[in-house]
């Protein structure tokens, strides 16, 4: 499993603090939305060349961890 932490970053001034990929512009949210709505892997690599599989993966580490560290109390 890749280590998102050495790859996802938090800057609060660049894209409203969110988590961006390696000091970019883009965020884990627009990778994972893209994705979501249809894209391939190879079809975001080629609309950003500055990604790297790597970057995606991180991508979908980091959604996993917070997934996991979000819990609900069900009543």
């Amino acid at each position: 499993m890749v280590d998102y932490r050495k790859i996802i970053t938090l800057e609060p001034g660049k894209r409203s603090g969110k988590p961006c990929i390696r000091g970019l512009r883009i965020t884990v949210y627009d990778i994972l939305e893209y994705l979501a709505g249809g894209m391939t892997v190879d079809e975001v690599l080629a609309d950003f060349p500055d990604l790297t599989l790597e970057d995606i993966q991180a991508c979908f580490a980091f959604a996993a961890d917070r997934e996991r560290r979000t819990s609900f109390l069900v009543a």
